[in-house]
Order: structure tokens, then C-alpha cells, then sequence
């Protein structure tokens, strides 16, 4: 079936009312859990082909996170569907006033390469929640996960409620050129701007899940052992290709070879002292993003790892005294390799960290409350943590989303499905009172009553 056909069956079954009803929602929430336990065989295949991941890392960081959305969903999706009551005015009195969701309609989700089952399912599984039909477009640099989620559906759902469109750039082209009621976008700034500008001819909504340079700050009153091991778990999680990943370290000068040197054990524990040779330590993509990252390195002082297997594996990496203007720190590293910068004063943090965009996420690792309080309520960022790295997204009770250059919008849990849904805001007035004063003509008592009431 074409892409216009897909998107055109679509509209007609949303139009008919029937996604509208919960029972239907939920029920195709349990059809779709139902297939992901049945295909999970397929799932981790596909992931390992695509990225090398073992299936403890696909469950964890794609299986799991999609599962316990899907669940969360379920247990909430009445409350967040309910109408709402909210304070009628006095001047409105008699009436009720309610906000109501109601799904957009056709949706389309578009999802990157780096976890391509999770960063599929879970904004699909919030805009079903929500009511919606959706239109999907795996990324092509995942072909093996593409399939199976391109087979997930198909044995889920009938295509007016759920399709998958595989392909690459000329699927998405003609795709962007529909006239969808949203736009779920994740990936690069470039696509993103895309999407943007091809959403605005329609004056399509979207929400952008982009990147950016997330600094990892460590302080001199941080538990450096602790932090070592938390790091080297975010950065190195997907081998670096995870869009909340630390992308820098920014260590205070007095702890930086204490530090490092934690670092390296923490690796070594992690990974082994081959991690090259280590079967569950995951793979670059594909060749061309090998080769730029192993062009990132090149010629320069690696104090861990550094080296590369020379098809799709690169040691996790640490580079010492990189300059601000040092391509490394142009733009998001996504891979293994861990610039280091350092500060003397914790006030220097802030202008050392926005040269940069808006980063998606900033991780914090400090004991000292009035550290926490200046840096958290200084700097812009998408979301992060205090003495962890990454799980600020593993959870389904806040929003997950970046701001300024590293995206718009949120989603997970109730996030999602606000996301994927307009509240309508509604006066129901009664007809047994009408309060003349709002009518002409007007006279000193009206005035008197409406600027009694509107104060």
C-alpha cells in the first residue's frame, strides 16, 4: 500500500470514532504486549545483529523500559482519559467548565537507529494510549530491528490503525510531504530541522527528541569510586551511542587523576582488560560512523582505550586536555570516547558548559547541597541526574524531552499522552439564569457589574 493510501485509510477509521473508546485503546495495548512477549526471540536478534547488544542490554535499555511503559499506560489510561472539572468564573455562573483529551488523529513517529525497538515502541504505545492511528518509520541504519517491528505490527493491528513504512530517505521525504495531525520526530538536528520546516506547511505540531553535548560534572566532594562506576556505565551503555550519554567529563582540577584513575579500573571491571575481544560489549553502527569517530581520535593522547578493531569496534576511550575548539567538542560525540575539560571553581561551570547548545541532559556528581542548588538552577537542560547518569528517562513518572537546540516536547507516562492529545476546554452554561450585563446596550449598573466580577 502506498504511503498517501496508508495515510488516507487511517484518517477514515479515526474519523469513525472508534480509537476514541478506551475499552478499544486498552485492548490493543494488551494485543500489542502480548506480541512483544511472543517475539522477544526476534527482538534481541534483531538488536544484536544491528548493534551487538546481548540480551541483558536489550532488556534493560529497549525491552524492558518498552514493557514498563506499556504497563504504566495501562494502569493509567482511564484517569488521564477522564474529563476534568476545573473553577467556572462567577461571571460565567450558572455553568460547569471541563477540559476533555481528545487524540490529534494521524500520527506519524519517526525513530532513530541507536535504540531502535524503544525509541519506536514508546511513543507508539503513548499515542495508541491516546487514541490516535499511527503511521511508523523505523530507521533504515537498524534494518534487522526495522523488520521485526515492521512484523510486530502487522501481526498486531490492521493497517488503518498501525503501519510500519520502512526505508530511507526517499520513504521519509515522501512521508513528510502527508498531511499528518502530528509529528513524533527523534534523531539528529539536521532531520530535525527538516521535519520542521516540512510540518510547517501543513501547520502540522510536532515534537522534536533531539541531542546535544551533555556535560558530566564531577566535583571535588563527589564519591569518586562511585561516580567512576556510574560514568563509566552511561557513557559506555550502547558504546556511547545513547543520546543522554555524558558526552564530556567535566572534572574540578583537584580530583581529575583520582578520578581517571577510578575510570580505568571501572572499565576493566566492566568490560575486561580486552573489551574489543568481550562478546557482549555492542558495535559502531555502521562504517561511516565508525570512521568518523575513529577520525575524532586520531593523532590524540588517549589515556584509556583508543583502540579499534578496525571494522566496528572501538575501545571505550578517554581523551585528556581537550580545547573547547577541538572537533570532539564541536558536536555530540555519540560513540565511546570520553573528552575530559576541567574547572578550578565551581563557578566557572556554567560558562564553560553553555558555549555549547542547550545540552539534552547534564549529570552532576557532588555531596555539597549549595553545588547542587547553584548549577540545577543556573543551567538549561533538557533533564539529568545528581550522582547518577542516564535513568532520569527509565521511568514512565516523568517526562523525558530536551529544550532550545536539543528538542521540543516530552513524553513517557503522562507526558506521552499529553503529548499526543489536545484538551479541548469546554463551558457547559446553563439555561435557567441569564445574566444580562454582558449585552448592549450597556449602562453605569453593567459596568459596575462587570468590573466587580473581571478584577
Amino acid at each position: 500500500m502506498l504511503v498517501e493510501e496508508i495515510v488516507n485509510v487511517q484518517k477514515k477509521f479515526f474519523r469513525t470514532g472508534t480509537t476514541r473508546k478506551i475499552e478499544y485503546r486498552l485492548n490493543s495495548l494488551q494485543i500489542l504486549k502480548d506480541g512483544i512477549h511472543r517475539m522477544m526471540p526476534e527482538i534481541y536478534a534483531a538488536l544484536k545483529k544491528d548493534l551487538g547488544k546481548c540480551e541483558t542490554e536489550s532488556y534493560m535499555a529497549e525491552v524492558g523500559m518498552t514493557l514498563a511503559e506499556l504497563s504504566y499506560m495501562e494502569k493509567h489510561i482511564k484517569r488521564f482519559s477522564a474529563r476534568k472539572k476545573v473553577r467556572t468564573p462567577l461571571a460565567q455562573f450558572p455553568a460547569v467548565s471541563y477540559r476533555e483529551p481528545e487524540p490529534y488523529g494521524t500520527v506519524l513517529i519517526m525513530s532513530p537507529w541507536n535504540y531502535p525497538f524503544m525509541l519506536t515502541m514508546e511513543p507508539v504505545i503513548d499515542a495508541l494510549a491516546a487514541g490516535n492511528t499511527v503511521v511508523i518509520k523505523p530507521s533504515a541504519y537498524a534494518p534487522e530491528t526495522s523488520k521485526v517491528i515492521a512484523q510486530l505490527i502487522r501481526q498486531c493491528f490492521s493497517v488503518k490503525l498501525a503501519a510500519v513504512v520502512e526505508g530511507g530517505r526517499n520513504e521519509n521525504q515522501e512521508l513528510l510531504e502527508q498531511d499528518f495531525d502530528y509529528i513524533f520526530f527523534t534523531g539528529g538536528k539536521t532531520v530535525g530541522r527538516l521535519v520542521m520546516e516540512k510540518a510547517s506547511a501543513h501547520l502540522t505540531p510536532v515534537t522534536l527528541e533531539l541531542g546535544g553535548k551533555s556535560p558530566c560534572i564531577v566535583c571535588d566532594s563527589a564519591n569518586l569510586k562511585m561516580a567512576a562506576r556510574r560514568i563509566v556505565f552511561g557513557k559506555y551503555l550502547n558504546v556511547g551511542q545513547t543520546c543522554v550519554a555524558p558526552d564530556y567529563l567535566l572534572v574540578q582540577e583537584s580530583v581529575k587523576m583520582p578520578l581517571l584513575k577510578h575510570i580505568r579500573k571501572e572499565i576493566i571491571r566492566q568490560w575486561g582488560k580486552e573489551p574489543l575481544l568481550n562478546e557482549e560489549y555492542g558495535r559502531i553502527i555502521n562504517q561511516k560512523h565508525f570512521e568518523r569517530l575513529t577520525g575524532l581520535i586520531r593523532d590524540k593522547k588517549c589515556l584509556i582505550g583508543g583502540k579499534d578493531d578496525g571494522v566496528d569496534k572501538i575501545e571505550p576511550t578517554v581523551v585528556d586536555n581537550v580545547p573547547m575548539d577541538d572537533p570532539l567538542m564541536q558536536d555530540e560525540i555519540f560513540g565511546p570516547i570520553l573528552p575530559v575539560l576541567t574547572f578550578k571553581d565551581v563557578d566557572e561551570v556554567q560558562e564553560i558548559v553553555e558555549r555549547n547548545p542547550t545540552p539534552l541532559a547534564l549529570y552532576l556528581f557532588t555531596s555539597n547541597k549549595r553545588d547542587i542548588r547553584r548549577i540545577m538552577n543556573r543551567i538549561r537542560f533538557g533533564g539529568g541526574c545528581v550522582n547518577d547518569t542516564i535513568i532520569h528517562l527509565a521511568t514512565s513518572r516523568m517526562g523525558f524531552g530536551g529544550t532550545g537546540q536539543s528538542g521540543m516536547g516530552s513524553y513517557h507516562g503522562k507526558d506521552g499522552f499529553d503529548t499526543f492529545s489536545h484538551y479541548k476546554s469546554v463551558v457547559d452554561k446553563k439555561t435557567w439564569l441569564d445574566l444580562p450585563f454582558r449585552y448592549h446596550p450597556f449602562s453605569p449598573w453593567k459596568d459596575k457589574m462587570i468590573k466587580k466580577f473581571l478584577k
